[in-house]
């Protein structure tokens, strides 16, 4: 099997490396941000965001944050966003914070965040883990879900119609104003675009925890088990995609990845390894 190494992207500068990282990730712009507790967290803490920008750095202090299990997001005003992945009961769990780091307001998008992106116009993409499909709020029960970023719903996945079954989205990319999720049953590929029926490919492709996609290109990264590094490259027929090359993703070094974070943003991968100081990037378009 053939080995592609990651490229480096994003380091957290070495002044913050020993603060708690609570989330992170690579914006719809490319930037990348870590959300950093402060040296006393309770169910009310402050945090601070910086972000890392083609070497540039910039820091943006959160007031009163609530998340226990945050994930963040930027907004293409300057702002964040801060979800809790549980959510507690009918409480608002999401919390929006202008450029300044005030908070703004809140709302509810469901239990079971997996996956938390934000589009080139705000709009807030949200991939739910089992627990959120199965659970008692129906807010998550449809997998995927698409919210303005003042909490009104603007798009939902409708299983049995749309796609026979969705019971997680392992996979979440968003681009250029189109989703793609790769969900638990069967794992197919959906493409997903406002005003627009969802596109369905079948994949013999299964555990995969990211996604990239370039023109008629698919790359599935991840897997079960020994398969936790597997990369294939695929090409989207009518009906499925089909592998057409089984390999290995590394890190720069050549070594194994280990536990990481994950982002797909269009044609690229981002993966950030423990201990979630650096993220690195493989692009489909330039290995096509």
């Amino acid at each position: 099997m053939e080995t592609t190494s990651l490229t480096p992207y994003a380091r957290l500068p070495r002044a913050h490396a020993r603060r708690t990282i609570l989330s992170s990730t690579v914006d719809a712009f490319g930037q990348a941000h870590w959300l950093l507790a402060g040296p006393e967290r309770g169910s009310v803490y402050d945090a601070l965001v910086v972000t890392v920008d083609d070497g540039r750095v910039h820091e943006t202090r959160l007031s009163a944050v609530t998340a226990r299990y945050p994930h963040m997001e930027a907004l293409p005003d300057g702002g964040f966003v801060v979800a809790d992945a549980r959510r507690r009961g009918n409480a608002d769990h999401v919390q929006v914070f202008d450029a300044l780091g005030r908070p703004s307001w809140s709302f509810a998008v469901g239990d079971g965040i997996g996956h938390l992106l934000a589009d080139e116009s705000g709009a807030l993409w949200v991939g739910y883990f089992d627990e959120g499909v199965f659970g008692d709020d129906p807010l998550s029960s449809p997998g995927v879900r698409c919210w303005s970023p003042t909490g009104e719903a603007v798009w939902t996945l409708k299983p049995a119609s749309e796609v026979e079954y969705v019971a997680d989205c392992y996979a979440l990319n968003v681009h250029a104003g189109t989703a793609w999720a790769y969900p638990y049953t069967e794992f197919p590929l959906l493409r997903i675009r406002a005003g627009r029926p969802v596109t369905v490919w079948t994949t013999p492709v299964s555990g995969a925890s990211a996604i990239a996609v370039h023109g008629q290109g698919v790359a599935l990264f991840g897997g079960y088990g020994g398969d936790s590094d597997r990369l294939v490259l695929c090409t989207l027929t009518k009906t499925s995609a089909e592998p057409y090359s089984h390999g290995t993703l590394v890190r720069p070094d050549g070594s194994a990845i280990g536990r990481r974070r994950v982002v797909g943003r269009g044609p690229r991968i981002f993966v950030q390894a423990e201990p979630y100081t650096a993220w690195e990037v493989w692009d489909l378009s330039a290995a096509e």
